[in-house]
């Protein structure tokens, strides 16, 4: 355990859109963090991140494996494309740093299968992020749960579901670095919160659908401007129906692009025995007391008791201050890589379920 006035010093590769939103901006909000290194392959990003977040001797790196050779680094973030999530997390773990890696933890089971091997050989942290674990409503619901108020959770719905709202910058639209489309990009964080909430990790089958229906069309009506659908080579829409070991059931729904007037993000329905809760017009709360119905809106006061930490209770700054707090004081991280994982093995049976026409079948619950 470090001394409390030791500054945890922290290294970023990848100073693109996510590390500008959420990263560093709350990393430097954080009194005992000090950002000392930027890497990025274009020069000229990682200058301006050190320019504006970096130590006056921060250094600047095209190639990370020159940030990770630096002994007096300790922590690194991962904010790169999910094609490079597996390979530059490990060689940081092997060369002795914890890691936050950005959402999804990689594009393939087995490449985030070596990532927590990586991790448990090293005995480095790894945690994943999956920020909307932190935000107030979600961690009271949590809470609710645990206390049993639910009962037992059988029956799910995880949704990530925008109308028209297709990400046209980057590498978002491209199969190769990402790995897929809504799925992997905001259905992921829809199935982690679902599955925390849940605490239930245990899947045994699952069936995929995945869609390209609007993906091909021209000057196409969208948030972010029109797509080019040469460029377009993910799915526009992808639906998962999942069965866990203990008979629960999950359904997930994800697009950038469906013709529904039904969206919300990171937002998930959960009905248990003894009650039910959504997050679809704030946090509610259902179920039957003394012969009669009730539907309760929780009212989240911000900065209350619950959840409150001194500065802010913005989810991207909870998620890095709870990050740290695991680095300094030897804690788990709120993501365990574990979970991550399944999460990463889910999705992928979802893709492979929509490419074959078959479900899939978890090997280790299914023998």
């Amino acid at each position: 355990m470090r001394s409390k006035n030791e500054k945890v010093r922290v290294g970023i590769i990848g100073v693109g859109g996510i590390a500008n939103g959420k990263h560093m901006p709350n990393l430097a909000k954080l009194p005992n963090v000090e950002m000392v290194a930027f890497c990025d392959i274009i020069r000229e990003r990682a200058e301006q991140g050190a320019k504006k977040y970096g130590t006056p001797d921060a250094k600047v790196y095209t190639d990370y494996r020159d940030l990770i050779a630096r002994d007096d680094i300790d922590v690194v973030h991962v904010c790169t494309p999910n094609r490079s999530h597996s390979f530059i997390t490990i060689d940081a773990l092997e060369a002795g740093k914890h890691v936050m890696c950005e959402k999804p933890m990689a594009k393939t089971y087995a490449e985030a299968k070596a990532m927590v091997e990586a991790a448990k050989r090293t005995g480095k942290k790894l945690t994943i992020g999956y920020q909307s674990r932190h935000r107030a409503d979600s961690s009271y619901l949590k809470k609710i749960i645990e206390a049993g108020e639910l009962g037992e959770i059988y029956f799910a719905k995880a949704l990530a579901v925008r109308r028209r709202a297709v990400p046209t910058w980057g590498v978002f639209l491209d199969e190769e670095e990402q790995g897929g489309g809504p799925l992997i990009d905001i259905g992921t964080h829809a199935l982690d919160l679902t599955l925390w909430l849940m605490n239930n990790y245990e899947w045994e089958s699952v069936m995929g659908s995945t869609f390209k229906k609007l993906s091909q069309r021209e000057n196409a009506a969208n948030a972010w401007g029109p797509w080019d659908p040469k460029k377009f080579t993910v799915e526009d829409s992808a639906f998962g129906f999942i069965k866990m070991k203990n008979g629960a059931t999950i359904i997930l729904e994800s697009s950038w692009a469906l013709n529904t007037l039904q969206v919300g993000e990171a937002i998930c329905v959960l009905c248990g025995t003894e009650g039910g809760a959504d997050f679809f017009d704030g946090l509610r709360i259902n179920g039957e007391k003394n012969g009669q119905l009730y539907t309760t809106k929780v009212e989240l006061h911000h900065g209350g008791v619950a959840y409150y930490e001194g500065k802010s209770d913005d989810p991207g700054y909870l998620e890095a201050k709870r990050w740290i707090d695991a680095v300094v004081n030897d804690t788990d991280p709120v993501v365990l890589p574990e979970q991550a994982l399944v999460v990463t093995q889910i999705l992928e049976a979802i893709y492979t379920s929509a490419r074959t026409g078959q479900p899939v079948y978890n090997p280790a619950v299914r023998k």
